[in-house]
């Protein structure tokens, strides 16, 4: 009876050291499938913002397309509508996507 306790008190010790094995790679892909994508997300983001320009025509975050008429630090001011008497100021992470003017694609 002794011996059999004395067996199972040393296989105790090596699944501790699997379930530490196992705690760590739980991580490692945790941060491969979520906080890895979202920080490239967040990378791509912040680069669409900086390379904003007057002129630009955007779609906002609330589904509403315009154009770029200025920029501030964190601020634009976005013209909507065909009567050009829409201007709205905004931030600019309210800002989802972007199109380059024309004139500087040419």
């Amino acid at each position: 009876m002794g011996i059999l306790l004395a067996e199972g008190a040393a296989g105790g010790d090596g699944m501790g050291v699997i379930m530490i094995i196992e705690i760590v790679l739980i991580f490692v892909v945790f941060y491969f499938i979520m906080l890895r994508p979202q920080k490239k997300e967040q990378k791509r983001v912040a680069a669409m913002l900086a390379a904003l320009e007057i002129g630009d025509f955007v779609l906002t975050s609330s589904g509403m397309y315009g154009t770029v008429i200025d920029i501030t630090d964190d601020t634009v001011i976005v013209e909507f509508g065909s009567n050009k008497n829409c201007r709205i100021p905004m931030q600019k992470s309210a800002i989802a996507q972007v199109e380059k003017s024309e004139a500087e694609g040419k």
